[in-house]
């Protein structure tokens, strides 16, 4: 027997939106763009830079996988019901968003989320995007800490400028990103870009966040998001 999921309602705008079903896939509604990109490494093997490597025609509506089982992954084929996947929702009040590790430096602050990480490893170039923030007065290692705080992903790091007080953000097309990274054989996580609302599957709304990743192995622990699971070390 096949199970069957409500469809969910779109915002009364019409807006993007992500909802989890029970145990079931991630349907998407309001035309979200779907792009495959790969993380690419520099010269000396430190992951740098995006690549989009495909987009798919937009749809107003589609479903995506978060079993990991799905033949036709991205894309959810069913197999979640035959494989009995458990897909309990455990991020429950998203306490990992309350008290981040801050790292002060002499430009920049760094708010850590470290419970958000995914191992998309951006944040090692260089001596690492902590020591970077120390050295935040060097207008080279303050530049990349910044590039190494937006090219992250989950949004595990964020930077904050201590002149201004504002936090720096990249702009992102919303849109959904399925990870790849060939150089490591891995197959990431959901980026969702742009702060398009996430809701689970019993009509609760997550924080709405400009960058943040769902599991789509079906191992994470912090379902519906991703906690690096994927990552065989």
């Amino acid at each position: 027997m096949t199970e069957t999921t409500k469809k969910p309602q779109e915002g009364p705008d019409g807006s993007m939106k992500v909802t989890v079903t029970k145990n079931g896939p991630y349907i998407v509604t309001g035309g979200v763009p779907l792009i495959v990109a790969e993380i690419c490494n520099d010269n000396e093997g430190y992951c740098r830079t995006w690549k989009i490597v495909n987009r798919y025609p937009v749809k107003e509506e589609y479903t995506l996988c978060r079993c990991g089982y799905s033949e036709n992954r991205p894309f959810c084929d069913g197999t979640h019901a035959k494989v009995r996947f458990n897909g309990t929702e455990t991020a429950g009040g998203e306490v990992y968003l309350r008290h981040p590790r801050i790292t002060h430096g002499p430009e920049l602050e760094l708010a850590d989320y470290e419970g958000l990480c995914v191992h998309a490893r951006f944040c090692m170039r260089a001596g690492g995007i902590w020591n970077l923030t120390e050295q935040s007065d060097i207008p080279e290692a303050r530049d990349t800490a910044i590039e190494e705080a937006c090219n992250c992903p989950s949004g595990r790091l964020v930077i904050r400028d201590q002149r201004s007080g504002e936090t720096v953000e990249p702009v992102l097309e919303k849109s959904i990103v399925v990870i790849e990274y060939p150089a490591k054989g891995e197959h990431g996580p959901l980026w969702v870009r742009g702060g398009i609302p996430v809701v689970s599957a019993d009509d609760k709304p997550y924080t709405i966040r400009n960058r943040l990743t769902l599991c789509r192995c079906g191992k994470s622990r912090n379902k519906p998001f991703c906690d690096g699971s994927h990552v065989q070390f």
